[in-house]
């Protein structure tokens, strides 16, 4: 038998059918003498981050089940540049080769997926550095305009409905990591919350 492979197909909208991406792949897999394991299909638009299928065919991977994945084309398996390298790396490290009908086998053993690879990491960091560079300039029209940037100024709804309890904890002895522990809440969080306590106390004692 051929190389084990998973098929993954993956549609935008529930409207849409993989029937043409399963025809597709399953003919291209019996060309190629590939031993097809399963088809896994995922419905969700590209940046989508709850892919339960594909999650499926990654456990495979991670458990030596299949040998390569192949889909019709990469934008099919990647939400974007830096999720499409960081499966990369996570298939590589597993042994496990990505390949697309459209000819790119991103096999990380080989010269030629290695090169792939170099060069969508650094597509990677160019789109991260777009991402960061539209996030400033979104801030700054927004402060230009007079928005409010960030929390407001005294918001801090979970912490004061979680006060009184960290209170109470920290009375009864507790710890500031036991008691963020017991309430499922950062420490920074229970730090802030007996340090605006105190200064309350401490504000309230000296107007006497």
């Amino acid at each position: 038998m051929g190389q084990k492979v998973a098929l993954y197909c993956r549609v935008s909208t529930d409207d849409q059918s993989c029937e043409r991406q399963e025809r597709d792949l399953v003919a291209f897999a019996q060309r190629a003498g590939y031993e097809v394991v399963g088809i896994w299909k995922d419905v969700g638009s590209g940046i989508k981050t709850d892919r339960s299928e594909r999650k499926k065919v990654m456990a495979l991977a991670q458990d030596r089940r299949i040998e390569g994945i192949i889909v019709t084309e990469l934008t099919r398996w990647g939400r974007s540049t830096m999720d499409l390298i960081q499966t990369l790396q996570q298939l590589q490290a597993w042994g496990v080769s990505l390949k697309a009908q459209t000819g790119l086998d991103f096999d990380l053993s080989t010269p030629q997926g290695k090169m792939m690879a170099s060069v969508m990491a650094a597509l990677a960091e160019f789109e991260r550095d777009l991402l960061s560079e539209r996030i400033r300039s979104g801030l700054a029209t927004a402060k230009a305009k007079g928005k409010q940037i960030g929390r407001r100024v005294g918001q801090r709804v979970k912490a004061d409905r979680l006060g009184p309890k960290v209170l109470e904890l920290k009375e009864q002895g507790c710890t500031y990591r036991q008691i963020a522990r017991k309430l499922n809440i950062s420490k920074n969080t229970v730090t802030d919350i007996v340090k605006r306590h105190r200064q309350t106390e401490s504000q309230d004692a000296g107007a006497f």
